[in-house]
């Protein structure tokens, strides 16, 4: 069963509060606590993550979720 919009941002979002602003999570973290076969959650976390109040960024340069080739980090604005 594929977890809802709702479920994915509510795992987001706790995990960037849980590290805090100026701290960065992959979204693989969020997709692994909704599933134990994550992968295929990857274009939908990043999804979700694009319309939360999240920063995306790769390599320490600001990234849209979406669009982004290979890993990213997800946290806080600061």
């Amino acid at each position: 069963m594929t977890p809802s919009d709702k479920d994915i941002a509510d795992v987001l979002l706790d995990l960037a509060h849980q590290r805090g602003v100026g701290k960065t999570f992959c979204p693989s973290e969020a997709a692994r606590r909704l599933s134990d076969d994550w992968r295929p959650l990857m274009p939908e976390v990043r999804r979700v993550a694009a319309q939360l109040n999240l920063v995306a960024s790769q390599k320490g340069a600001p990234v849209d979720p979406v669009t982004a080739k290979g890993p990213i980090r997800l946290g806080l604005p600061g």
